[in-house]
């Protein structure tokens, strides 16, 4: 087993097992990300950066492309997320932690590694992170009405992470952990879709 390492704050080894295993690339290095940021106290600044990333991923197809074109080498893929980085003022923790990931070669699994991470936090604070794709932007009242529906059918509290896809079919689609809900969920889906048109 082979690890990769980089500094942390505190001067201490950050470091990641590149190994195959149960857990995957993204869990395995949200974990790693979370554990040093609880430890170092920086997990909600951690955090709020890795939201700020996945939004500029969304948006940007400039930076999709240079995360997951092999015609960047991993200098240039760090130089320009470090670039990215400092001007949204991130975290120390946050910008190691990205050069850690383009170094090593993974930041084709960024997103599931931010979307692990969102639900490490959600966990730590008692709740559940689901992330909801619509069709087209919800309002407030949806956004409410939306997290009652789930807590009703998940038996905890949502920490809803929404996003906007005008391709998908049914209006909604909603993601909880690895778990995809759809057709095949057809209740709970209906439940959500009500709970959409009555806000």
């Amino acid at each position: 087993m082979s690890r990769a390492g980089a500094i942390d704050d505190t001067g201490r080894i950050f470091t990641v097992a590149d190994e195959t295993g149960a857990m995957n690339v993204g869990a395995r290095y949200a974990q790693a990300l979370f554990d040093l940021a609880v430890e170092t106290g920086v997990l909600d600044a951690v955090e709020a950066d890795l939201r700020a990333l996945a939004s500029m991923h969304r948006q940007s197809a400039d930076l999709r492309k240079l995360i997951a074109s092999p015609a960047f080498s991993a200098a240039d893929k760090a130089a320009g997320l470090a670039a990215i980085a400092a001007r949204a003022r991130f975290a120390d923790t946050t910008r190691k932690f990205l050069g850690l990931l383009a170094a090593n070669g993974r930041l084709a699994a960024i997103a599931a590694i931010i979307t692990a991470f969102a639900a490490l936090c959600a966990r730590r604070r008692g709740r559940v992170a689901a992330q909801v794709t619509t069709a087209v932007a919800m309002s407030d009242a949806q956004s409410r009405a939306i997290g009652e529906a789930l807590r009703s059918a998940l038996g905890q509290d949502p920490q809803i992470e929404a996003r906007i896809d005008p391709a998908i079919l049914g209006g909604i689609k909603v993601r909880v952990g690895s778990r995809l809900y759809d057709a095949s969920l057809k209740s709970k889906l209906d439940s959500l879709k009500f709970a959409l048109k009555r806000a």
